[in-house]
């Protein structure tokens, strides 16, 4: 659903926050998705003030959470109390107040209270009256005043679900969970993968000009390059060539995992994008056939675009169903599952997911996965190797998936990726905790930790 947003005039209000602003209306008002509305509110604006309406808009989502905590106490009065478009432009500027800093705060205040005013249904001066006490305590005070030793009290300081918070409170430790919290409240990794069919990553970062940042999994991933700034890949010349690739450098270690050999026949179920049906292509020399399913029409054509850009030969992409059992072709060397899951590994990436996801949403993905997981299984030949992946750290969809699945398929077992880890990467966290209910031999990688998103991965073979 549209919201509709009534027009400024541009010299009242800084184009930067009324695109911002708009954009906090369509998430919380609309549902929209935040970087779709972005795209739409932002197509007219320059360079600077894009980069700032992005900051305001995606922080103040990100913030929602902090947000609404501290402006029932500033206006003591619950948030359900007030209008959608008051309490936008509170978000919107108690957010500037506390987490930005270059802009005079009577600018700020000023501007939030003229979104205000677009309503047309009053509210302006409760807006004024918060923000200017807010802009007086500001100074370290009012984020000060958050205690996260409990989880409901991270939840709020960190800006998160509390069923989150409750989540990786028992899954991580407290330390890990308010320190995982904590960092999907800054800018994610800006990684790409050379495209080894056309460069490679030093090849790649010298034509781009790029200073990349080192860090502990660029050894398990040679053809990483992650960079120390915000890039548009698409506006990149090299795009079009298909030198690389966005992608994370968690997502690289699930087709390292994989580790398909020149020759062999690979399945991709649910492999749109395209970012690791490419990988596996690269990583084969593109010398077997890789099938890629995905039921979607329009992201399939997508994929195949994406194949052809990347010079990615071998792949062949099917228009199917991944739930659907394969038994007629039981032939596959390797095969990926990569079902789709909630996300919570990559939630600096994804500025409103976490305030989309419910337990009820992961339980019913988690349905999903297992259906995805047994068709999967029934592709792979005798001797051949399943990845389980997610970008998620949810045990329901990770760990406890991989556990019963091995229960039901006496013929699978774990190849253990902790003793390949120095081409696979970390141990998972489970690893680390056996005492609490971890699996043996997986991977999982934590955002705070290894500076890249939240993926599990499990590697089994069948006998």
């Amino acid at each position: 659903m549209m919201v509709a947003v009534a027009p400024t005039p541009s010299t009242a209000i800084a184009p930067a926050r009324r695109c911002a602003f708009a954009v906090v209306r369509r998430v919380f008002e609309g549902g929209a998705f935040a970087d779709r509305a972005f795209h739409v509110e932002a197509a007219a604006l320059d360079r600077r003030d894009r980069s700032l309406a992005m900051r305001l808009a995606y922080g103040t989502v990100q913030r929602k959470g902090t947000l609404d905590h501290l402006i029932e106490r500033l206006a003591d009065r619950r948030i359900s109390r007030l209008d959608a478009p008051v309490l936008a432009a509170l978000r919107l500027g108690l957010f500037e107040l506390l987490y930005l800093s270059g802009a005079p705060d009577r600018a700020v205040v000023g501007d939030a209270v003229e979104l205000a005013k677009t309503s047309g249904h009053g509210g302006h001066g409760l807006v004024n009256a918060v923000l200017r006490r807010a802009a007086r305590e500001a100074d370290g005070a009012l984020l000060g005043s958050l205690d996260d030793s409990t989880q409901e009290g991270a939840a709020i300081a960190h800006s998160h679900p509390e069923w989150i918070a409750r989540l990786w409170w028992e899954r991580l430790g407290a330390a890990d969970a308010r320190a995982l919290m904590a960092y999907d409240n800054e800018p994610g990794e800006v990684a790409l993968r050379a495209n080894t069919l056309v460069t490679d990553a030093a090849s790649l970062a010298a034509e781009l000009q790029a200073s990349a940042v080192p860090c502990h999994l660029d050894d398990a991933i040679p053809e990483a390059v992650v960079l120390d700034g915000p890039f548009d890949a698409h506006d990149s010349p090299l795009w079009p060539s298909g030198a690389f690739a966005a992608q994370s450098r968690a997502a690289m270690l699930v087709s390292r995992a994989l580790a398909p050999r020149a020759g062999e026949r690979v399945l991709d179920l649910c492999a749109a994008p395209g970012g690791k049906t490419t990988h596996l292509a690269a990583l084969s020399d593109d010398d077997g056939q890789i099938v890629a399913v995905e039921r979607n029409a329009r992201r399939a054509r997508e994929l195949g675009e994406t194949a052809r850009r990347m010079r990615c030969t071998s792949v062949s992409v099917e228009l199917g169903d991944a739930t659907q059992p394969r038994s007629r072709d039981r032939s596959f060397d390797c095969v990926l599952v990569d079902p789709p899951c909630s996300g919570l590994g990559t939630l600096q990436a994804n500025a409103d997911l976490r305030w989309r996801m419910t337990p009820e949403s992961v339980a019913q993905m988690e349905q999903a996965q297992r259906a995805i997981l047994a068709a999967g299984a029934d592709a792979v030949g005798a001797g051949g190797v399943l990845v389980y992946s997610t970008c998620t750290i949810s045990p329901i969809e990770n760990e406890l998936v991989i556990a019963d699945f091995l229960d039901s398929h006496a013929d699978f077992a774990i190849d253990d990726l902790a003793s390949r880890r120095a081409s696979v990467g970390q141990p998972s966290a489970a690893e680390q905790t056996a005492a609490r209910g971890g699996f043996a031999g997986t991977v999982l990688t934590l955002p705070h930790r290894d500076g890249t998103a939240g993926f599990f991965i499990a590697r089994l073979r069948r006998s």
